[in-house]
């Protein structure tokens, strides 16, 4: 197999509400989607992958500007095509992708981009490569992952895996159902009477956590917290009492965005917390923390003993630390009991670290692994949709959603395509229509969960063709169009 040739092209997506996370507040963002014309034993087939170009996250430096970060996640993503492009024949997908992503690391060491950022440009060029691979060769992601027809070789990431395929140890079947856990942004109305006039929603969609939980019968929850301890333990004490007065059975983590710069600062917020007998039984429901130590410090070798040396912190997993294909297994020999996948950090990396904890897992019993999934604000008709594929497959009972929190169902797509995707994928979909008689696809979510079962019998997620080349081409694409500043 060989790639013949790569495009981009982008849609720019608003907002319906702004989502403040870490150190940025989205309110707009470009879509990519990159496309390759795959070769398979002289079939030609397009693949597709998409992603949101989320502001703050690949590199959370606050000194640079929203239109520099795109600029370099577009180049970082055109290197990589242009590896794809330029790998020649390869005998299997886990190959090519493996030799685009060591080209592409040699080339990010002669640059300033960080692994995170760089390694953007391979994931999507891999899952365009899957989608190609499973269409032209007419079967799901999962059964190709089962059969291992996609060549993976678990011990060229993680060694200690050697003999094993990942039929060893991932389930025998994907979920058909998968619990939305739904993220409270630091902003984000917790009742609808916080909501200002001006911002209310005519959309018809819910806006509030305690709406979102009246309509979509929550019980899984992704609390963002900012780093000052008062106001995040008084934020968490009312989001306790809201859950508890609703009578749910409930869980939920903790997600740190990176806020704190030692594992003592961490401490004193943890510490607050567990004095305080308001939220006593509350932190009982927490199934983990993610990443609140910046990237810079966080697989440190001090980090590393600070955290081995606090016998009560709470189960820790990396997320934007997960940025090597050996972070996991560092993570894990540093005091933490696992990490998140996500599609942007690279698919074939994701299943690796699945079969790594799963690995561990068996070999000691009583220890705490943890495999989570978490959001960019993914939306459809592909990004989710192969999101949800990789997840279903791995076993990840619960994930992180926003995208169709922050952003309004399938709204930006064409109508005719809107209708496409809601025919294909009717379980994962439902028509919603608003008080002023729009209507588009939003997702369906019943008592706190979705179905995948159409995801998981598509190609790699979607099934209808999807061309976004009705959008603009990377190249011609406006900065402007978001309608922000700098």
């Amino acid at each position: 197999m060989k790639i013949l040739s790569t495009d981009l092209h982008i849609l720019t997506l608003h907002n319906r509400l702004p989502f403040r996370y870490g150190i940025a507040t989205m309110t707009a963002v470009p879509h990519l989607f990159v496309r390759v014309l795959l070769e398979v034993d002289g079939q030609e087939r397009w693949g597709i992958a998409a992603d949101s170009l989320a502001p703050k996250w690949f590199t959370k430096n606050p000194d640079s500007s929203f239109r520099d970060e795109i600029d370099d996640m577009l180049a970082v993503i055109r290197a990589a095509c242009d590896y794809a492009q330029n790998a020649g024949e390869q005998p299997t997908v886990f190959d090519l992708w493996q030799r685009v992503y060591q080209q592409q690391k040699a080339w990010a060491a002669a640059t300033p981009h960080p692994p995170l950022l760089w390694g953007l440009g391979p994931a999507l060029v891999e899952r365009a490569l899957i989608d190609a691979f499973c269409k032209a060769t007419g079967q799901p992601f999962a059964e190709a992952l089962s059969a291992n027809r996609l060549g993976i070789r678990l011990d060229a990431i993680h060694p200690e895996l050697a003999g094993l395929a990942p039929a060893d140890l991932l389930p025998e079947k994907p979920l058909e159902r998968v619990s939305v856990r739904h993220t409270i942004g630091l902003i984000d109305p917790l009742t609808d009477d916080e909501i200002a006039p001006a911002d209310r929603q005519t959309d018809g969609l819910p806006h509030s956590l305690a709406a979102n939980i009246d309509t979509y019968g929550l019980t899984h929850f992704k609390l963002k917290i900012g780093g000052d301890v008062a106001a995040d333990r008084a934020r968490l004490a009312r989001i306790a009492r809201l859950l508890d007065e609703r009578g749910i059975d409930y869980r939920f983590t903790l997600d740190g965005n990176e806020q704190y710069r030692s594992v003592a600062d961490f401490r004193s917020l943890w510490e607050g917390l567990t004095a305080d007998p308001a939220l006593a039984s509350f932190l009982q429901r927490l199934i983990f923390v993610e990443q609140p130590l910046h990237r810079d410090v966080a697989l440190s070798e001090d980090t590393a003993a600070a955290l081995l040396a606090w016998d009560e912190r709470p189960p820790l997993i990396i997320d934007e630390s997960d940025a090597t294909l050996d972070s996991a297994p560092i993570a894990l020999s540093s005091g933490y009991v696992g990490t998140s996948h996500k599609n942007c950090k690279g698919v074939f990396k994701g299943i690796a670290n699945a079969c790594l904890i799963r690995h561990r897992q068996k070999n000691d019993p009583n220890q705490t692994y943890i495999l989570s999934c978490e959001d960019l604000s993914n939306v459809g008709p592909v990004a989710l949709l192969q999101d949800l594929a990789v997840v279903a497959s791995l076993g990840i009972s619960h994930a992180e959603r926003n995208g169709h929190h922050y952003f309004a169902g399938l709204s930006h797509l064409p109508a005719e395509q809107q209708a496409a995707v809601l025919s294909a994928h009717s379980d994962l979909y439902r028509q919603h229509t608003t008080a002023d008689g729009r209507s588009f696809p939003s997702l369906a979510i019943e008592e706190g969960s979705i179905s995948v079962a159409s995801v998981v019998a598509a190609p790699f997620g979607l099934n209808p063709p999807f061309d976004p080349t009705i959008f603009p081409e990377a190249s011609e694409w406006s900065f402007a169009s978001l309608g922000l500043e700098g």
